[in-house]
Formats: C-alpha cells, sequence, structure tokens
C-alpha cells in the first residue's frame, strides 16, 4: 500500500502537474476553430533553399491542433539536397497516403502554430547522412493506408522518432511533448539506436523508459516523457516540453 502511494504522488507530481499546467496554459490561448480556418503557410523559419549549395536536414516540430495541442507536437524532416533548389518535407498524416511529401510548405505553421528547430545538419555532414535519412524513411514499418493511430501510435512522431533513431548522425531527439515518440518500430518493446548510444524499452507505447547518452534518462507513460537531458542539460516535462537549465 505504501508503495502504490508513493507511485500514485510521483505521477501526480511528474506528469498529471505540467499536463494541467499546460492545459490551463493552452486554454488560455487563442485558436482556429477548425483546421479550414487554420493558418497553413511559410513561417520563413529556413533560409530560402536556392541561398545555399550546402545539403540540409531538419527536424522540425510545433504545437498540433484543438485540445491535443496543449500536450503533443506534429514532428516531421525536411532535407535538402547539394545544389538543391527546393526543400523535400516528410510527415506521417492521419488521411491517405500515411508518408506525405511535400503535402505543406517546409517550414509551414502547423494548425496556426509556428514550428522550431528540434535538430539540423548541413553542409558535409548532412550531405553523408542524406542516403541514411532517405533510407530510414523509405523502410519504416508503418507506411502503409491504415497504419496511423493517433494514440499511442505509430503516430507522426512515432515515424519521426524511427528516422532519429536510424540515423544518429543527427544526434537528436524528439521533445517530451511529441506523443508517439515512444513507440517502437514494428511495434516491438525494444530498440537500441543504431549507434548503440541509447536504449528504449516500450510497452505499446504507453509506458517505458529511454535511457542513454543522447536520451538521458526518460520515464514514459502513457505518450508523455518525463526525464533529464545530461548532455544538453535540461529537464523534460510531460506536455510543456524541454526546461533548459
Amino acid at each position: 500500500m505504501r508503495l502504490l502511494k508513493i507511485v500514485a504522488l510521483f505521477v501526480a507530481i511528474v506528469f498529471l502537474a505540467p499536463m494541467t499546467a499546460a492545459g490551463a496554459w493552452w486554454m488560455s490561448l487563442d485558436h482556429p476553430s477548425s483546421w479550414r480556418s487554420a493558418n497553413w503557410s511559410a513561417t520563413g523559419l529556413l533560409p530560402e533553399p536556392q541561398t545555399s549549395r550546402d545539403a540540409a536536414i531538419y527536424v522540425l516540430a510545433a504545437r498540433t491542433g484543438g485540445l491535443k495541442g496543449a500536450f503533443a507536437v506534429h514532428s516531421w524532416i525536411v532535407l535538402k539536397d547539394p545544389d538543391g533548389a527546393h526543400y523535400e518535407r516528410y510527415d506521417k498524416v492521419g488521411w491517405g497516403s500515411p508518408i506525405r511529401r511535400d503535402g505543406y510548405a517546409a517550414d509551414a505553421a502547423w494548425y496556426s502554430n509556428r514550428p522550431w528547430i528540434v535538430a539540423s545538419l548541413t553542409g558535409e555532414d548532412a550531405e553523408a547522412a542524406l542516403p541514411a535519412v532517405r533510407g530510414a524513411i523509405a523502410s519504416y514499418p508503418f507506411a502503409n493506408r491504415g497504419d496511423y493511430r493517433i494514440w499511442p501510435g505509430p503516430n507522426s512522431n512515432s515515424f519521426t522518432a524511427h528516422v532519429l533513431r536510424e540515423t544518429p548522425q543527427l544526434d537528436a531527439v524528439l521533445p517530451p511533448n511529441a506523443v508517439g515518440r515512444d513507440y517502437l518500430s514494428g511495434g516491438s518493446w525494444f530498440a537500441i539506436d543504431r549507434d548503440g548510444r541509447d536504449i528504449h524499452l516500450s510497452f505499446a507505447g504507453l509506458a517505458g523508459i529511454s535511457a542513454g547518452l543522447r536520451s538521458g534518462l526518460e520515464i514514459h507513460l502513457l505518450g508523455q516523457t518525463a526525464g533529464i537531458d545530461f548532455k544538453r542539460p535540461a529537464l523534460k516535462l510531460p506536455a510543456v516540453g524541454r526546461v533548459e537549465f
């Protein structure tokens, strides 16, 4: 009984309190009434592709729409070839063909929410990593019609997290409020990043842990993540995101 009380207190403080605060903050903001009235246009976050001859890889994220936006973000991958005149954008979505290429501008707002750059790689490093990123996109196992589930996954963040695990050159993990990031490829319960720096244990995206040089220490519960990043010092708070030291 004492153990159950300790667990309940831990969940209340570490998970429910940040989620409640995020929900209250979100409800205080103005939001579009539907996807039709939302802004989906380019934000100017990324440089114009024609201004540089370098290859580039970006991982972007933005709060999603409706009440979900209080607790979750949507993430996607942006690529540019050397001397490329345009970006390629890859999202996983919940309608039509799940892996969507260039469905939106590379740095477009998502449900009127401005994106930010989670990770980036440019120049020779990006050029060397492009084949691995494209291979990871092509190998994603949940790429067929019907292979989308908003919670606990596989969803948009499950796709982006798969690419990051398969291409450690990007040296990044998704934000803690990227719901679905811990739903492992193929529905497996255990995974190791390709460079061996992180390990992941997940029970169908509902509960699990991640640990390593890249993730730090994370606890996953019902799609949310709490933890600490040692490499880039920050707290990881459910629904809130990263709080940098």
